[in-house]
């Protein structure tokens, strides 16, 4: 058989990073690095209440500031709902969001784009204008807001575009379904052992060096450009397409390289802003969030509640699994109807040769800040779960846990019947593009 030496100029061969000399030599290469100098400076005012419905907005001191160009508010911006997750279209994530709401869901939930000159004049005039709230309770327990007299989506035009993934704005459900295989009742009952546990993880937050920042700018033939530290460039797109009522070929995304993302720059967590205010304006924009914005205002993993019931032969063969898990998506739905699939398919695929199982999930809105993608994507908080309780399996059974894993884990050439252990999210679109 002949050698292809061609391939040796490649393979086993080092290749340099395009960018390995601009980094080495400290040349441009992250998002403010290629700012114009003459960029608008973007501030947002944000709510200091978990849940309120703004009555009046007093900018007229605001806009006496020197240097201040304008103060946007819910009155000022196009009435499109949308959603700001990264994710493949038909997003199954709902469209939830508005540039600017009346309504505030959490605090630091934006309430005016402020834009200025500087930014010693953007803070200046964001400290000037006077809301007036009507303060309302918000939904703090996720384990309270299935069916809560508070909505925390109370308005009309809320919507999803995927089918069957059961959200209800008036239940506060974002998503819910349940997906068997087998009666789990009937063989837990007969189970030996049953461990019937529940764990709980909490929002983390990423903590990328280089934080939320964009800047925008139309281009001669009047397309606008958004240069963005972001992890979907294409996503961006449409997403801004869709907030400001644009077509997407009006539209170009262009993606330096980002100073850390982890997931969380796969949702546009500042891009609408500059985009919104270049589009009013004509003139370029840009907004970088402070490090406290990008902790309290942008997008951590999902909390998770999970519920699981374990059932086991006393030789340690594990028979039944049921799950359940209840997702805290927070004040919008970025990512909870993905996040949450991948809680139990990439942790009951694990132990894939049981008699019957059960996966059901909850993903509920809350007045905390939206959550999103992180590191894992759902399946670390549902792994730790399921860990967990074959662990606690293994005690109780007097077992090494290493063995009851070897005796029940997947192998090469298992066939786990009708459970895929996919990912809701394709399921879904595909199911939804038939």
């Amino acid at each position: 058989m002949k050698r292809d030496v061609r391939s040796l100029k490649i393979v086993n061969q080092p290749v340099p990073k395009k960018d390995a000399q601009a980094l080495l030599t400290g040349k441009p290469v992250y998002t403010a690095d290629m700012t114009p100098k003459d960029c608008l400076v973007i501030k947002l005012l944000r709510s200091p209440h978990a849940f309120a419905k703004i009555l009046s907005i007093d900018k007229s001191k605001a806009l006496k500031v020197e240097g201040i160009v304008a103060v946007f508010t819910y009155e000022d911006v196009p009435q499109n709902r949308f959603t700001i997750a990264g994710q493949s279209y038909p997003e199954p994530s709902p469209y939830d969001r508005m540039i600017l709401d009346q309504w505030v869901r959490y605090v630091g939930d934006p309430v005016a784009i402020v834009v200025g000159e500087n930014e010693q004049a953007a803070i200046q005039a964001m400290r000037r204008i006077k809301v007036e709230y009507e303060v309302l309770e918000p939904v703090l327990d996720p384990t309270e807001a299935i069916d809560n007299p508070i909505l925390v989506h109370p308005e009309d035009d809320w919507r999803q575009l995927v089918p069957n993934l059961g959200g209800d704005a008036k239940r506060n459900l974002c998503a819910s379904n349940v997906e068997s295989e087998g009666d789990v009742e009937a063989t837990l009952a007969d189970c030996d052992v049953v461990i019937d546990t529940v764990y709980r993880t909490q929002a983390c937050q990423q903590a990328m060096m280089e934080t939320f920042r964009a800047f925008a700018y139309l281009d001669t033939y009047g397309r606008l450009n958004i240069v963005a530290s972001t992890q979907v460039p294409f996503h961006v797109r449409r997403i801004v397409g869709t907030a400001l009522g644009w077509p997407h070929s009006k539209i170009r995304v262009i993606k330096p390289r980002i100073g850390g993302g982890f997931g969380a720059k796969q949702t546009a967590v500042c891009e609408v802003y500059p985009a919104f205010v270049t589009a009013m304006t004509g003139r370029p924009s840009q907004i970088i969030f402070t490090r406290e914005e990008s902790m309290i205002a942008s997008t951590p993993r999902h909390p998770m509640e999970l519920h699981i019931r374990l059932g086991a032969s006393k030789e340690g063969r594990i028979r039944a699994i049921d799950l359940h898990t209840l997702s805290d998506t927070g004040a919008y739905g970025e990512h909870g109807p993905t996040t949450v699939g991948l809680s139990g398919h990439k942790s009951l695929s694990l132990y894939p040769r049981l008699e019957s199982w059960r996966f059901a999930f909850d993903v509920v809105y809350t007045n905390h800040m939206g959550r999103g993608a992180y590191r894992g994507y759902g399946a670390t908080q549902g792994i730790f779960a399921m860990e967990s309780a074959i662990d606690e399996l293994a005690k109780k059974l007097d077992m090494d846990p290493i063995v009851l894993r070897e005796m029940n884990m997947v192998n090469p050439g298992d066939a786990p019947g009708s459970y895929d252990g996919g990912a809701i999210d394709s399921c879904c679109i595909d199911e939804c593009l038939e």
